[in-house]
């Protein structure tokens, strides 16, 4: 339980609301695995503005159940939103994917979803 996401930041926002803590998981399994592909999509295509619409948007989420690789989404997000032709960045997009399917298979476990 809570080894690839922590929800302390999560219950501080619910204000230990069990069953708003619920709706937020259900949020995160919603929305974070349909940008996550996206992501991966884009950066396979090198479409930068969609790599980086996805990345930005997958930061606040990422940061509030503390994944541990926001800085690391944040070299993706700018590795699109600057356009780095000369950096590959699959190394830090599979530690961000790794770290997303992690935590989606264990907030699923731990909320039975």
């Amino acid at each position: 339980m809570e080894q690839y996401y922590k929800l302390f930041r999560v219950r501080e926002l619910a204000d230990n609301d069990e069953d708003f803590v619920a709706d937020l998981a259900g949020a995160f399994l919603g929305e974070v695995p349909e940008d996550a592909e996206r992501l991966k999509i884009a950066v396979s295509n090198k479409d930068y503005y969609n790599a980086y619409q996805a990345a930005h948007k997958m930061k606040p989420t990422v940061d509030l159940f503390e994944l541990g690789v926001l800085e690391t989404l944040i070299e993706v997000q700018d590795w699109g939103k600057f356009e780095k032709k000369d950096q590959d960045i699959t190394e830090q997009l599979n530690i961000v994917l790794t770290a997303v399917d992690n935590a989606v298979a264990e907030i699923k476990a731990d909320f039975n979803l």
